[in-house]
């Protein structure tokens, strides 16, 4: 059996939905909650055995609760910089980038991270992060579309483009906003598990994700009888409970 796979976030000051959504999205495709799932409607078991088992750890400088940028949540860390175990995937959330300023230590992690040859993802101004720890320079990203002409006069030397809702350059992917850094996420868990193990994820959330464009081609659409679009997402249920 393959080990789980860990992933880490880095605690500051980001929006909450930049790290909660794309961490609640690959925890609905994973292999414990698509069994819990069972309980209440079918779900393949080809599907459960291809998806992934997964570990999440929220890595402060100490043990000190941090508050987020939006909704007054507050995160205990469960892990620092010094003791944090070895990540497979590091996440970036997205700060305010007009007075962030990126810990040195944090920056050192994340260079380490990305000399490792470790996947990273960066949602909304996360890839300000990026940015600031110096991993993005020369590379092909984009941020929330909202601030990308301001970070572009601050860190010229990254290339950054709106033409894609994410951009992956070598081992970092940079999504656009919040929910376009999900949609990412979820062509990661497409690309690496299934299509049906994204739509069984994406199903526990009556969530449907986007394309690298922006537009609702993931999931196949629906029409009933007289050509009326209707819901994508296909619930079902077992006979008896």
């Amino acid at each position: 059996m393959s080990r789980p796979i860990t992933f880490g976030s880095l605690l500051y000051d980001y929006q909450a939905i930049d790290v909660i959504g794309a961490t609640d999205l690959l925890n609905s495709s994973g292999k414990q909650i698509l069994k819990a799932l069972r309980t209440y409607g079918p779900i393949d078991e080809s599907t459960i055995s291809r998806a992934p088992e997964l570990v999440f750890h929220h890595i402060g400088l100490t043990r000190e609760p941090v508050t987020l940028l939006t909704s007054n949540l507050t995160i205990v860390p469960t892990a620092t910089v010094d003791d944090c175990p070895e990540l497979d995937v590091l996440l970036l959330g997205g700060p305010n980038p007009e007075h962030f300023q990126l810990d040195p230590t944090y920056a050192e992690f994340i260079r380490r991270h990305v000399a490792s040859g470790k996947l990273v993802f960066t949602t909304c101004t996360g890839a300000y992060v990026a940015a600031q720890a110096g991993v993005l320079d020369g590379k092909n990203a984009t941020i929330n579309h909202m601030e990308i002409e301001w970070v572009k006069k601050r860190f010229p030397q990254v290339k950054w483009t709106m033409e894609k809702q994410w951009m992956v350059d070598g081992n970092i992917w940079t999504g656009s906003g919040a929910v376009a850094g999900m949609d990412m996420v979820a062509h990661w868990i497409q690309m690496n598990f299934g299509h049906d193990v994204l739509t069984a994820g994406a199903l526990g959330l009556d969530y449907e994700p986007r394309d690298i464009d922006g537009l609702f081609t993931v999931l196949p659409k629906r029409f009933d009888e007289n050509g009326k679009q209707i819901p994508t997402h296909v619930f079902k249920y077992y006979d008896e409970y």
